[in-house]
């Protein structure tokens, strides 16, 4: 239903007032049932009569507050809401790249067309697409705030994609190969035998530097042999790990064992050392405390030199882990679970060009050979009547490509041509 150029309509469940007047257009939400369809019909009149007069459709919030101040407000409503480590990043971006640019700016002065000519800036300074996106993106956050508190009507960052460079979703990854991976394990264990357990977990598990820290004995479940991920260590606090969930992580032999050896010698420690009892830490140091995170990545950077391995980052072990893992045929479902991805799509993005693709025999055996019916069946196999017989022994007859069009059964027909009730 509508007047003219402004029409009410029932949309997710709630009644909406939509303006289309010269050219330009607009929404707002009014509320939801029959009173919401009451006060969107009523809305929708009094819009029309603006309309009439030359009037804004609606009235512009009136407001003076800028940017700079109204970020501290959002900054501190985020912080119960949000990780410390993303609100610290949230500040950082405030800080160093949108107050400098935007400081002293009322909210209904930044239109989209100057989030724009910033974000063109950004890239011009050399600053990176991704980096560009999580600054524009910060700033949408902001103004969907803005926006709940009705102190602008529209987000002028929303979907930056819509003006910045399309990014690829696989990341560069730099993992280890398993020779590598062997020649430092083993140097390891020898040259720094009191770490050689935590960077052996590293690597068999996938964990994340600090979900490795966070580790406590009462998450090793020996006899299951595997491991629940329920907590990361990270910027100097504990918090839960990247996704927010715990997640159960296998065990090989050779970690499991370690890790006994481990928590044995740590038992004769405390005795020792006139301890109630040990430290809950699997890996810590001599005082029972966990081990620094800055500490042990500069310790690993001087093992690999030492075992003439290639220098990577330490985040790489998981990464060495996940791509050795599907190298050797694992399920990329079952790489997600370890790795406690939020969805296939990530394994899929990050580690997809690892998963092995070379069995051509597979696709040989699609092929029809020569001398045989084309029209076999699933219930009428081809082995059926020539039993077992290797791909490379047969012969494929090659259909030869017509000069406009395929009509030979090789491909789908249009359901909407050859039937004409659909």
């Amino acid at each position: 239903m509508g007047l003219m150029g402004v029409k009410i309509r029932e949309w997710k469940g709630a009644w909406w007032v939509f303006i289309n007047h010269q050219g330009t257009r607009k929404a707002k939400r009014i509320g939801t049932g029959e009173p919401g369809r009451k006060a969107a019909k009523q809305v929708a009149q009094q819009i029309q009569a603006r309309l009439a007069l030359g009037q804004a459709a609606f009235d512009r919030p009136q407001t003076s507050v800028t940017l700079d101040a109204y970020a501290q407000t959002f900054l501190e409503r985020i912080e119960q809401t949000r990780k410390h480590t993303t609100h610290d990043d949230y500040r950082k971006i405030f800080d160093r790249y949108v107050l400098p640019v935007f400081r002293g700016q009322d909210l209904q002065q930044i239109t989209r067309e100057k989030v724009k000519a910033f974000a063109v800036g950004c890239l011009q300074r050399g600053l990176s697409a991704k980096t560009v996106q999580n600054i524009i993106r910060t700033i949408s956050s902001l103004f969907s705030h803005a926006v709940e508190d009705n102190l602008v009507t529209v987000n002028p960052a929303l979907r930056p994609g819509k003006f910045l460079p399309k990014i690829s979703k696989r990341r560069s990854i730099n993992p280890l190969t398993g020779q590598e991976l062997a020649l430092f394990l083993a140097y390891t264990k020898t040259m720094a035998p009191t770490l050689y357990p935590a960077f052996l977990c590293a690597a068999r598990t996938g964990l994340r530097q600090g979900e490795l820290l966070a580790l406590q004995w009462e998450d090793i479940n020996f006899a299951g042999r595997f491991v629940e991920v329920r907590r990361n260590f990270t910027h100097g606090k504990m918090t839960t790990p990247k996704s927010g969930e715990s997640r159960r992580v296998d065990l090989s032999r050779e970690l499991t064992a370690t890790l006994e050896t481990l928590q044995l010698d740590r038992q004769f420690q405390a005795a020792a050392r006139g301890w109630k009892e040990g430290p809950p830490w699997v890996f810590c140091n001599e005082k029972g405390q966990p081990l620094n995170q800055n500490r042990i990545r500069l310790k690993f950077f001087r093992l690999l030199k030492g075992a003439g391995v290639r220098q990577v980052r330490f985040h790489d072990l998981r990464h060495s882990f996940a791509s050795l893992l599907l190298q050797n045929g694992e399920s990329p479902v079952y790489v997600k679970d370890q790795m406690g991805h939020s969805s296939i799509q990530v394994t899929v993005d990050l580690y997809g060009h690892l998963i092995p693709g070379g069995n051509k025999q597979a696709v040989d055996r699609l092929d029809t050979p020569v001398g045989l019916p084309n029209s076999a069946t699933p219930a009428q196999p081809v082995g059926a009547a020539m039993g077992p017989v290797s791909s490379d022994q047969l012969e494929y007859s090659v259909v030869p490509r017509r000069a406009s069009g395929v009509d030979d059964g090789f491909r789908t027909r249009d359901l909407r041509i050859h039937n004409p009730a659909l």
